[in-house]
Parts: structure tokens; C-alpha cells; sequence
């Protein structure tokens, strides 16, 4: 029977999470002090992971990762409204990352903000942005990320056999690693051809398939079978999600200030448009009851 794999983000960071933490904020004294995220109700993915640290400098605060497989335009509002509700939980500063897997294929600008502006009132969220095809793969080995180890095919300079196969050497090393291996096959997939990939690891998609990692792939159109290929399956995935991203978000706020939302009220956001999701985000920190929701609703 094969073994069940948790290969989500929260599994992959705390393989190192001092290492982890260091790598993004490019500080050496930084110690984590506790993996938060299996506190955030709100937080319903798996790609969200909130990490409590400290150090002599900053002392203790909050860094929220948000890894995505690929950049959403509803990013911006996603990260500017949990880093909110994060400080409001845990009266923390937090420190908010978004980690971007794989590139956009038109090239496209991925700010590092947040900002609307709406009758005079300015909101803004900044926060920090790394794109993993934009990190040196010899990073990886050199300052020991264990967690990076599966992406280091779609890294800056790895996507050739001898460097895949270091990772898959390093993966090996540690019995609490082996289980990645499956999720290094399938990125290794998007630059070697699949014959290689199979020579060098198992290639085990059962496996994978139990993974979020695989689930979030399957729901964005990324997955369409062998024979449509990786690439034709990524375009499609490109062009889906945006205003389902932004509903699912204003929906789940909703739920975490005033509880169950009615199937009525479900209704009528799903109507809305990005932008007036995005106002609608917004207002919700100054609704004390349901009824400005649905106030909000019939004044628009």
C-alpha cells in the first residue's frame, strides 16, 4: 500500500523552518518559536503558514508565507486582508511573504503592494515577493533549505540532470525527506523529458496525487492529462481563478466576523465584480453586524 505523502507547505517549511525563515528576510538571527497556522481558522488552504520568531533585534513577531503556484491578481487583497486579521488575532507584527512557484507565461508585473483608494480613504499593504525561478539553485544546497529541495528543477540554474540529482541526493539522506521525492519528479518533469526523470527517481504520481501540492495543480486546469502536456495545461490554468479567488475571500471574511454566511447573501457576492469584492473586503473591518453587509449590499 502506498504510503500517504503530506506535501503541503506547512510539511515542507518545518523540515527547517530556522533555515526557511533566514533565507527570506535575509537574516541569520532569526528562531522560530512556533508553527501558527493550524491555529488560523480562516485560513482554509493549504498554502498559508503563519510562523511566530524572534531575535535580539526585532523581537518577537509574525511571518505569514503564502506560496502560490502561480501569481493571482487577487493576491494583493488576499495578503493585505490576512495580515490584518493576523495582527488582529495575535496583537503581533507580522512580516507578510508571497512566494510565487511558478511564472506567469505573458511575463506579467507582480507588484508588492496593496493599494485602493475609495471616497477619500487610502488603504495600503505592502509586502515582500520572491519568485523561485528567480533563486539560485546552488542557494539550496549551500545554505541548507531542506525545504526547497523539490523545487530546485524550476530554480535559476536547475534544470539540468547532475543538479536534480543532487537534490534528489539530499532528499535521500533523511528518511523524514524521501516522501518529497514525488514532488520533485513532477517539477523535474517541467525541464528534463520524462524518460530522464524516471531514470534518476521514482516517479511515484500516486503519491503525489494525495499531495495539496497536486490537488491545487488539478483545480487551477494545470493537470489535463499526459497527453495535452504540462505546457498546454499551464496556459489553461493561467486564464482561471481570479474572481473565484476574491469570492472565496470575501466569503470566508465574512464567515470569520459574523459566522455562518446565508445561501441568499453567498448569492449576491457571487454577483459582485473584482472590484467591488475588493470594497466590499475593505468594509467588512467596520460592519459590526450582518445587517451592514446586506446594508452594503442594496446602497450599491
Amino acid at each position: 500500500m502506498v504510503k500517504k505523502a503530506d506535501l503541503g507547505s506547512k510539511r515542507l517549511i518545518s523540515l527547517a523552518p530556522n533555515n526557511w525563515v533566514r533565507w527570506i528576510t535575509k537574516n541569520q538571527t532569526l528562531e522560530v518559536q512556533e508553527i501558527l497556522s493550524s491555529e488560523f481558522q480562516w485560513i482554509g488552504r493549504d498554502n498559508d503558514v503563519l510562523l511566530k520568531v524572534a531575535n535580539p533585534e526585532k523581537g518577537t513577531f509574525l511571518i505569514l508565507n503564502e506560496l502560490q503556484l502561480k501569481y493571482k491578481k487577487a493576491m494583493p487583497l488576499r495578503i493585505r486582508a490576512y495580515t490584518a486579521l493576523a495582527e488582529e488575532k495575535y496583537s503581533l507584527p507580522v512580516y507578510p511573504v508571497l512566494i510565487n512557484i511558478l511564472p506567469h507565461s505573458q511575463n506579467e508585473s507582480i507588484p508588492h503592494f496593496y493599494e485602493s483608494e475609495f471616497k477619500g480613504i487610502r488603504s495600503y499593504q505592502n509586502y515582500d515577493v520572491i519568485n523561485l525561478w528567480e533563486v539560485d539553485a546552488d542557494l539550496v544546497f549551500e545554505q541548507k533549505i531542506a525545504s526547497l529541495l523539490p523545487f530546485v528543477p524550476i530554480l535559476k540554474g536547475g534544470g539540468n540532470e547532475a543538479i536534480v540529482t543532487n537534490a534528489l541526493v539530499e532528499l535521500r539522506k533523511n528518511d523524514q525527506l524521501q516522501d518529497l521525492e514525488p514532488l520533485l519528479s513532477f517539477f523535474a518533469s517541467f525541464v528534463l523529458e520524462i524518460p530522464i526523470v524516471q531514470k534518476i527517481m521514482r516517479w511515484d504520481m500516486t503519491v503525489l496525487r494525495e499531495s495539496p501540492w497536486y490537488q491545487t495543480i488539478l483545480q487551477e486546469g494545470l493537470v489535463q492529462g499526459e497527453q495535452l502536456g504540462l505546457q498546454q495545461g499551464l496556459q489553461q490554468g493561467l486564464q482561471q481563478g481570479e474572481k473565484t479567488e476574491a469570492i472565496t475571500l470575501v466569503n470566508r471574511l465574512i464567515k470569520k466576523r459574523f459566522g455562518e454566511v446565508a445561501e441568499n447573501l453567498t448569492f449576491q457576492v457571487q454577483d459582485l465584480s473584482v472590484e467591488q469584492l475588493e470594497l466590499l473586503s475593505e468594509s467588512l473591518f467596520d460592519f459590526s453586524s450582518i445587517n451592514d453587509v446586506y446594508n452594503w449590499l442594496e446602497n450599491l
